[in-house]
């Protein structure tokens, strides 16, 4: 589904990430762990080509191109820490430039307010007008009616209630049923054992862990990946 080969990414020449490989296969969910700084947020823009690539990534086997939208056309949709919802547009308005990608997407307004009730509720409000958990919720919601096949996730649940976490985490296991790949960026490591079957582990730019969830109980990942 989505594929790093020997990746490394910087910023005006300070090196972020080095020689990163990792795949996520269809339908998958995986944690990317670390502490701050490692460059999680990194690898998510990466994708992007946000900050200086190297290497290739590739989406369902062939390489992205340098058109920052052509992710998201290929099915690779990302919820960017900071939520970013556009305080001049309602709910709705917000919700439906997701539709923008062109894809053909199972996801339409009346899934996504089965999904998540309060976004129907305040439809018409403006998108800032929201808490900070329903303006979370708003930012999955445009990123899922553009139809993704892998649904990218950076820090969801940052500065949020624990009752809202686990909305959330209710909600991403309804979207996994779907089908639709999970990689989500998460200092919430319970949330990461409740979801994903795998974890990704950076540390310093470098990719210092690949294996089952369970593992992160082990004192020695801990460690080693510094949680």
């Amino acid at each position: 589904m989505l594929e790093f080969r020997k990746i490394g990414a910087s910023y005006d020449g300070a090196v972020v990430l080095q020689d990163v490989s990792f795949a996520i296969e269809q339908g998958e969910t995986v944690g990317l762990v670390g502490r701050n700084g490692a460059g999680k947020t990194t690898a998510l823009m990466s994708v992007y080509g946000v900050p200086d690539v190297t290497g290739h990534i590739l989406i369902d086997g062939r390489p992205i191109g340098r058109r920052s939208y052509e992710p998201t056309g290929r099915g690779v949709s990302l919820v960017p820490q900071g939520k970013r919802i556009y305080p001049n547009l309602t709910v709705e308005e917000n919700i439906m430039l997701g539709r923008a990608s062109g894809r053909e997407s199972h996801w339409n307004l009346a899934r996504i307010y089965e999904l998540f009730p309060n976004l129907e509720r305040g439809s018409n409000r403006m998108g800032t007008a929201l808490s900070g958990g329903e303006q979370q919720m708003l930012a999955i919601a445009r990123a899922l009616i553009s139809g993704p096949k892998l649904l990218m996730l950076d820090e969801p649940t940052e500065g949020l209630a624990p009752v809202i976490i686990d909305e959330l985490i209710s909600a991403f296991q309804k979207i996994r049923e779907t089908g639709t790949a999970l990689l989500l960026v998460e200092q919430h490591i319970a949330m990461i054992q409740k979801l994903a079957s795998r974890y990704l582990a950076l540390r310093k730019g470098e990719l210092v862990g690949d294996g089952p969830v369970a593992d992160l109980d082990r004192r020695e990942v801990q460690e080693l990946i510094a949680l």
